[in-house]
């Protein structure tokens, strides 16, 4: 079989390391892929947002599957492009991926189905927007509702920061992203990241894990796209994983079939566990990043032909098995992350791969012949082992062996999953 994957940060290359170990595999591709990547792809230099071009590609390198990795090019609907030229692809199609693309989406379809979910108000000018919080007050969650790169959500805990949210968003920080607000009830709980395989009607049950937002140990600081994940998540039991299928992931699957908008992919749900049980914060449209790196640690079924079973409407057909242990993965990060920060700052060594631990490219590049650091985060660090103290350990014994003095991480990761053994 032969694989197109589009995307190139750690999340691609962990789906990479494992479609790569697939006996059905003959041919792996990936654009534009990254140096990880590169060890078991072949990196293109193809313009992914040029539709015609992935297809064209597709085509004349007779791919039997694209496996699209981030979220903005199914927003932009790649896997529409792909699907109407015939060629399988996994990722949902762009009326589907509003689910992401739209948090005011999402809540509407959260209404109309009865799916647990907090409160909520959607605005299109300011002025409403803040004498909306002035009437129900602090604690208060305020969203972009746009694709905004994991940044634009603020858990308000006063008046004056939900206010500043929402001034931030109007005033253009997000881009097109702001130009619409959510705002929506604080749910008290713990948080949980569950993921689910979909192909339209069957859906398959495929991991939990825990991220870490916040930038500082002890969770504090700036909101991130993530600095590390650990699965499984303790807190999602067969009976929790049961609910969450009952009462939110069917009947979103359900909904959005009735709606006309046949839900394909992974749907990445990010649950809050209250006192009444899973209620749902929002849902990506792809894998989790780092959560990804933590599920591919720990999946024994070959993944190729699940993605394919996902694309082609035939998930009924097959299972995913799970190793019991723990995986945990440690964001490194350039300094400054999530603000401004430098880059193409060199890499002088990484650890070598082993069964205890393995890096993830993230935000790497080649230059003459130096691997340098190009994003905010860099390096997925992922140590997996028999409980979460000893994936913990596994992950920072090789955290502590690489050498790129503009790298920094969280030293806490793990630390609720720790609390409670």
């Amino acid at each position: 079989m032969k694989v197109l994957l589009i995307g190139s940060g750690g999340r691609e290359h962990a789906l990479a390391w494992k479609i790569a170990q697939s006996p059905l595999l003959t041919t792996l591709y990936a654009a534009p892929g990254n140096p990880g990547i590169a060890t078991v792809a072949e990196n293109l230099s193809l313009a992914v947002e040029d539709h015609d071009a992935v297809v064209a590609f597709s085509h004349d390198n007779a791919i039997d599957l694209v496996v699209v990795g981030p979220e903005a090019p199914l927003v932009a609907g790649l896997a529409d492009a792909l699907r109407a030229a015939g060629i399988a692809v996994f990722g949902p199609s762009a009326s589907a991926a509003r689910l992401e693309g739209s948090k005011g989406f999402t809540k509407d379809l959260c209404a109309r189905y009865s799916i647990p979910t907090g409160a909520y108000r959607r605005f299109t000018e300011q002025a409403p927007a803040l004498a909306y919080l002035d009437s129900v007050g602090a604690p208060i969650v305020v969203k972009a509702d746009g694709l905004a790169a994991g940044k634009g959500v603020t858990v308000a805990m006063t008046l004056d920061e939900a206010k500043a949210a929402v001034r931030d968003c109007f005033a253009g920080s997000f881009g097109a992203a702001g130009a619409e607000v959510v705002i929506e009830a604080f749910l008290d709980g713990e948080e949980a990241s569950f993921f689910c395989l979909c192909d339209g009607e069957t859906a398959l049950p495929f991991g939990s894990a825990q991220d870490h937002k916040r930038v500082g140990d002890g969770d504090t600081g700036a909101n991130t796209g993530g600095m590390g994940a650990y699965s499984p998540a303790p807190i999602m039991s067969e009976a929790m994983v049961e609910r969450t299928m009952e009462e939110i992931i069917r009947p979103t699957i359900r909904g959005m079939a009735a709606d006309g908008h046949p839900f394909t992919g992974v749907l990445f749900a990010g649950l809050m566990i209250t006192d009444k049980g899973p209620e749902l914060i929002e849902y990506n449209v792809r894998f989790g990043d780092p959560e990804c790196q933590v599920l591919m640690m720990r999946l024994e079924s070959d993944l190729l032909p699940i993605l394919h079973a996902t694309a082609t409407g035939t998930l009924d057909r097959v299972t995913a098995t799970w190793r019991d242990e723990t995986a945990l993965a440690v964001v490194l990060a350039s300094k400054g992350y999530p603000g401004s920060f430098e880059t193409f700052t060199p890499i002088r060594a990484l650890p070598e791969n082993s069964a205890e631990s393995r890096i993830f490219h993230a935000g790497t590049a080649l230059r003459d012949g130096q691997l340098v650091a190009t994003g905010g985060r860099v390096l997925n660090v992922t140590g997996i082992g028999a409980d979460p103290a000893s994936a913990q350990k596994a992950a920072y014994a090789a955290v502590d062996q690489v050498a790129w003095d503009n790298g920094f991480c969280r030293r806490d990761i793990g630390w609720r999953a720790l609390t409670r053994a």
